[in-house]
This record gives structure tokens, sequence and C-alpha cells, in this order.
């Protein structure tokens, strides 16, 4: 049976041309990218984050974050299609061991939205992501690494993924007797707030380890009053919700717009955790902003908000043991 998710995702918005007729600003005017380079990272955007859009603004910061622009296909030096060298990292299909008490699982390669500052927008899914012949050799890759004590699910976005399915993934892990917990990163709450069901939310209270759910979130206008409670609905299965964003030039690169942020984080029951520098994927050099300049919005968060809501300014770096604190 067809969720009603499912069938929103299934509905959303493929072409520029109808994104912008949608969001009522002229694409000529936008310099956006020409058709055939589109093709090699496409459009794809859920009705309901078009809807939180404003009409008429061309530099809505939602908009921003999906709309193909020709910038894009401009190479600029410093910035790779693996900026953080996880090729080097994927022992298995599926799997990526970048650190030493954690796992990565990539249970597909599909997001609910296309995000265009997205650091693996160019990872080959098809070779090295996880189909179901994989599953099984993950878990004894998990279990011969006794070292390894919390399973991360990304990809890709694991929220994609069937209620039944993540419930046998749940299960089979929680056998494995050295794993504490088990994390998922995702963008779908957020972008598809339809994913949020009562059926997820019972898959999740029934989780045997307890589970960690890290949101991304980067900017206040994605957070309608129907998502905040939603966020806190789920909540309280028992799930620590965290958040993390990246800093985005001309989007979020603002110490007001991120004290808003952590705010209405906060009202929906989402700790804000990380403030991400822009990893240098190709394709997404025109979102980054300077350390200097990042330093200084940080500095002045702290200055406007109690520590609690002050995420941590981090940059992942490529062989590093842990996330680099700025």
């Amino acid at each position: 049976m067809t969720r009603v998710w499912q069938k929103a995702l299934a509905q959303a918005v493929t072409s520029v041309d109808e994104l912008c007729a949608r969001v009522g600003v002229d694409p000529s005017a936008l310099g956006i990218a020409q058709a055939e380079d589109v093709t090699r990272f496409p459009l794809r955007v859920p009705e309901s984050f078009i809807a939180r859009m404003s009409i008429g603004n061309p530099n809505d910061p939602l908009l921003l974050q999906v709309l193909p622009q020709a910038k894009e296909y401009v190479s600029a030096p410093g910035y790779s299609s693996d900026p953080l060298a996880e090729a080097e990292q994927n022992p298995i299909p599926g799997v990526l061991h970048k650190y030493r008490s954690r796992v990565l699982v990539m249970p597909t390669g599909a997001c609910a939205v296309h995000c265009r500052y997205c650091f693996r927008r160019h990872f080959p899914y098809q070779e090295r992501g996880l189909s179901g012949q994989h599953w099984s050799q993950i878990r004894d890759y998990i279990r011969k690494h006794p070292d390894v004590n919390e399973v991360i699910f990304s990809g890709g976005d694991p929220l994609l993924v069937s209620d039944s399915t993540l419930t046998r993934y749940f299960e089979e892990l929680a056998a494995l007797p050295q794993l504490k917990r088990i994390r998922l990163h995702t963008r779908v709450p957020i972008v598809l707030p339809e994913r949020l069901t009562d059926a997820f939310f019972s898959v999740c209270e029934s989780a045997s380890l307890p589970l960690i759910v890290m949101v991304h979130s980067n900017h206040p206008q994605e957070l309608s009053q129907e998502l905040c409670d939603r966020l806190k609905a789920f909540s309280e299965t028992g799930v620590r919700l965290y958040n993390q964003t990246v800093l985005l030039k001309g989007i979020n690169d603002d110490s007001t717009v991120l004290a808003e942020l952590s705010e209405r984080l906060w009202e929906a029951s989402v700790q804000p955790y990380y403030l991400h520098l822009l990893d240098a994927v190709a394709g997404a050099q025109h979102f980054d902003i300077s350390v200097d300049w990042a330093k200084t919005i940080h500095r002045t968060l702290r200055s406007i908000l109690p520590g609690f809501l002050v995420p941590n300014l981090v940059r992942e770096e490529p062989h590093a043991l842990a996330k680099t604190i700025i």
C-alpha cells in the first residue's frame, strides 16, 4: 500500500520552470543552469517545502538551496567531487568507516530533496551503496570490528526506506552486543514532514537500541508551526532529536537568522548541535564563506543565545579522527 508520504515524494517537483512558476519568479533573471547540466544532479523538491517559500522572492532562502544555477558548473580550484576522501573509507558497499567507534551505513542513495550544496552530490551510490545482498556483509563487518559501538544511517536519506525495512535493520543490529545506539541523519522530516507518521513513530518506540536522530534544518523559515508540532510528537517517542546546519552564503550567514533558527528548533524539542562549514564539493563553491566570517557569526551567536542553544562550529576534514571544532 502506498503511504501518503510516498505519494508526496512521487509528486515532488523536478522541473525548474515549474518550480519558478510556483513561486512566481522569472527563471531568466536567476542565472539558472542549462538543462543538460541539471541532468547531472537534477532538481527535486517536495511540494510541502515549496509551500514554505516566499512568493515572488528570487532570493528566498529555501528556493536558493534547491534551485540549480549556472555557477554550479564553473570549475573552482580546491573543490572536488570527493571533498572528504570517502572513496578511501568505503570498505564494503553501503558502509563508510571514517571514525573508529562509528560506522556510517547508506541504506539508499535517494533523497527527498536535492540540496545544491550536498557534499555527496557526486557519490557513486550505484557502485558503492547498499543493496539487499549487502546487508548481511554489513552486519558481519560490524561484528568483526568490536570497537564499533554506534551505527549511523545516512545516505541518501535513510527515512526514504520503508518502516518494515527500518524495523528489520534495527532488530538485527540490536542483536550485536557491542552496539550502544543507532543514529539517523536525515533531512526528510524538514522537507517531507508527511514521513513523520504514527506508524514510523511506533517503529522508533519499539527499537531495542536507543535512537538518536540528527535532522538538518538551515533556516527558520523551514520550520512551520505544523512541522514543529510534529517534531515535538516525535521527541515524545523517546528519540533524542538534534539538528545540524550548514553555513551557506546568502542564505543563513547571519547571526540573527541563526539565532532565530536555534530558538525555533528548541520550541520543536530539537537541540541545535552542529553548525558546519561547507564541505568543498564541486558545484557548491558559491555557497562558501570564509572561516573568519564564520567565526564572527559564531561569536555573535554566543552573545545572543544561552550556551545550550549555540551549535558547535565545526568542519569535517578528510582522514581526521573526528570533526574539527573551529
